[in-house]
């Protein structure tokens, strides 16, 4: 005789309950990665769908991020339709059968907003909250209101960003090192808003028009919390220690507080000294395996000094090895000021001297000028493995891999005369004037480890 499988469906124990069992008007939750955010909000948002006439919406704030990989809506596929949830591709939409919907869209443009004026919605929630504008926000409360029975109210997750205006709005709940304070986490407090700033007050404040303040909670979490998570991926908290310090500091931070609120990127925080050996020479086992990649990284800067004060970027060009091993050697750095011309006389003469065994790659831009300027040096250097690499990402971004490694001691430096000045401005990034070095050193390995992901020329790397 078959017998029907029920599964149960309910948030674990700790912060996720209580986010899900909180009555206030705002509830933010989360503070570090692993914590169980997506599906805590995922869970939320069917709360109400009994209801025929209730909708609900989450907000990302671009769609690549709704539709990554195990991201929301794919999330939402091994959810919703265990409460019997038709998907609707082609808008994001869920619907039910009595009529409910939960809907999910994005607002990559502040003006984004208006497209819900007019809009009621009984449940808004935003999946990282710190990556939405403070007027997005305060914008959608106004159109948080509900006919259907079911009292309006905002749900969001949020990771760790100190210069986020979520940084502010929390701020009672986090201690003064910037961790949670646990024992103030789920408690409600009450606000008020007048001319765009926040006022605390009693829970029975009224205004003069006898309207009641909103509520409102911050509920940390961490990975610790989501023991799901630690059961079915326990290599993700491994993940989460090997990051570069000032994102660890964020997403994991301290066990039994959750992530850092307050840490920034500053000097010492993304590169140290004490992180690079220096080596007097090569392993000979490193210099004679053909499986040693060789490359010659350079960040141009075409501009000289004209006038005494004047302190423009300099031409860098790093080389490193990278061994089969993963070790990456940093075998020199050229530091030059030198005009367009200059600059390609420097980079062919220097391609003659580490030998055509040594890949020749620079920062690219993607306009017409920078395809102009790189087909012109690969011209120049032809016969040698050269190209140029176009990358998106910002200097800090681009310097992640690289600082991850350094910290881990799977980066060494070749004794030379250009070490102290490599290692300074390196340690003073991203406070210091100039970071050249580190556009070089990043760029470099990268290249050797896979991370440029656009290039113009050939793109073989030789040992």
């Amino acid at each position: 005789m078959a017998t029907d499988v029920v599964q149960e469906i309910r948030p674990q124990k700790g912060p996720q309950s209580m986010f899900l069992s909180s009555r206030a008007d705002i509830a933010i939750y989360g503070g570090s990665a692993g914590g169980g955010k997506t599906w805590a909000i995922l869970l939320e948002t069917l709360r109400n769908v009994g209801n025929s006439r209730f909708a609900a919406v989450i907000f990302r704030r671009t769609y690549p991020m709704i539709k990554a990989p195990g991201g929301l809506w794919d999330a939402s596929m091994a959810l919703f339709p265990l409460i019997g949830g038709q998907p609707k591709q082609s808008n994001l939409t869920w619907e039910f059968p009595n009529g409910a919907s939960i809907v999910f869209r994005h607002l990559k443009l502040d003006r984004n907003v208006y497209d819900w004026q007019g809009a009621e919605v009984p449940l808004i929630c935003f999946d990282e909250l710190t990556h939405f504008s403070e007027s997005q926000f305060w914008y959608m409360m106004s159109r948080n209101r509900s006919t259907c029975g079911v009292r309006p109210y905002i749900r969001a997750t949020t990771n760790p960003d100190a210069d986020s205006w979520v940084r502010g709005l929390i701020d009672w709940w986090l201690d003064e090192e910037g961790y949670p304070n646990l024992e103030r986490g789920g408690i409600v407090r009450y606000f008020v808003r007048e001319n765009g700033e926040i006022r605390w007050v009693e829970p029975d404040y009224r205004d003069e028009m006898g309207i009641p303040p909103k509520s409102i909670t911050f509920i940390p979490s961490s990975i610790y919390d989501n023991p799901a998570l630690l059961e079915k991926n326990p290599e993700y908290l491994a993940n989460l220690r090997a990051l570069p310090q000032v994102e660890r500091d964020r997403l994991l931070g301290v066990k039994g507080k959750g992530g850092n609120w307050n840490v920034k990127l500053s000097a010492g925080k993304v590169f140290r000294q004490e992180w690079f050996e220096v080596i007097d020479q090569l392993p000979l086992s490193v210099l004679q395996n053909p499986q040693s990649k060789r490359v010659r990284f350079w960040d141009f800067a075409g501009t000289i000094a004209k006038n005494r004060g004047d302190d423009p970027d300099w031409t860098v060009g790093v080389e490193m090895l990278l061994a089969p091993d993963g070790m990456a050697y940093v075998l020199d750095a050229i530091v030059e000021q030198q005009t367009p011309a200059g600059v390609d006389r420097l980079v062919v003469n220097t391609a003659s001297q580490d030998g055509r065994g040594c890949a020749v790659r620079w920062f690219q831009d993607p306009g017409q000028a920078g395809l102009y300027q790189g087909e012109k040096l690969r011209s120049q250097l032809r016969g040698y493995d050269s190209c140029g690499v176009v990358c998106q990402l910002d200097k800090y971004n681009r310097a992640k891999p690289f600082s991850r490694a350094a910290e881990f001691g799977e980066v060494k430096l070749l004794r030379g005369a250009w070490n102290q000045g490599f290692l300074n401005e390196l340690s003073q990034f991203p406070d210091s004037r100039h970071d050249d070095q580190v556009d070089g050193a990043s760029g470099a390995y990268n290249e050797l480890t896979g991370s440029n992901v656009r290039r113009f020329g050939t793109s073989q790397m030789r040992g």
